[in-house]
């Protein structure tokens, strides 16, 4: 019987400055918006009408666009997929995946606006190893790519989501991009992008373990929220001072301007305040 093949271990895998042809990323600054399309509570992509909030994000892609016209936005929405509870469940895992019908729903809104779409996934007392097979059917299409949020990965915590802040090591986010090379190598697909969320020192041990590989481009993204100063030097601790590839950036249209004197950063601030530059902005 023939050997089957590792397809994590590809014969040859083509490199052109280190890039696989349709790779998103360094060529484009992603835009997304966040939450989920039945949640009001959850972020701006359910919060309002959708043609309101369809309205809001053109207007959002332009200001980002005339903020640096040397690269091209890519829309995107960001859609919390499997969701981290309050309640155990029937297994006892604290998270909870969305129907069949709202991923489809979710799915043909990012196509009417040609953006791709993120399924984010808070694992609650589950972990990525039983969770991201339930989306592999929806990562065979090349316009779908993946978030993981370590703050409701709460299986080393041993307590339901929402009482402490989770955490990720190196190898959970391994495992994650090794998932996704695979899902690229077998279907043939551009490169897929994993973004990891972050905001605390302990919501991701052990960054320098982490390997990449050309068919997955790896995205940390600062979202804890607050005053501009604070979000700033959460970015410079986390992100600048523990590079893995690319930087994120997230904006909340609520939680941004509670402090008092606070505002929520224009793209302009974003693309002069914070080095390296974003290539991933997302608005909750």
């Amino acid at each position: 019987m023939a050997l089957q093949r590792d397809s994590l271990k590809a014969d040859s895998i083509a490199r052109k400055n280190g890039q696989l042809p349709g790779a998103l990323l360094p060529g484009h600054r992603i835009v997304a918006f966040y939450g989920n399309i039945r949640s009001k509570g959850m972020g701006i992509l359910g919060r309002e009408p959708k043609d309101q909030m369809m309205r809001k994000f053109d207007k959002v892609l332009a200001e980002w666009q005339a903020a640096d016209p040397s690269l091209p936005v890519m829309p995107a929405l960001h859609s919390v997929t499997i969701t981290a509870q309050g309640a155990a469940g029937a297994d006892g895992k604290y998270r909870l995946m969305n129907s069949k019908s709202t991923i489809e729903e979710t799915r043909a809104w990012a196509k009417q606006k040609n953006a791709i779409l993120f399924l984010d996934v808070q694992v609650g007392l589950s972990d990525l190893e039983h969770e991201l097979p339930k989306l592999t059917e929806y990562l065979k299409d090349p316009t779908i790519h993946l978030g993981i949020d370590p703050e409701f990965a709460m299986q080393t915590k041993g307590v339901r989501p929402g009482k402490k802040i989770g955490t990720y090591d190196a190898k959970d986010v391994n495992y994650a991009i090794n998932f996704l090379a695979r899902i690229v190598s077998e279907n043939h697909l551009p490169p897929k992008i994993l973004m990891v969320h972050r905001f605390t020192q302990g919501m991701l041990t052990n960054y320098k373990n982490i390997k990449l590989d050309p068919r997955v481009q790896v995205i940390m993204d600062m979202d804890g929220w607050g005053n501009p100063t604070l979000k700033k030097d959460s970015y410079k601790a986390y992100v600048e001072k523990q590079p893995v590839q690319y930087t994120g950036f997230k904006l909340f249209y609520e939680y941004d301007i509670k402090p008092k004197g606070s505002h929520l950063m224009t793209p302009q601030e974003v693309l002069t305040e914070l080095n390296p530059k974003p290539l991933y902005v997302q608005y909750q």
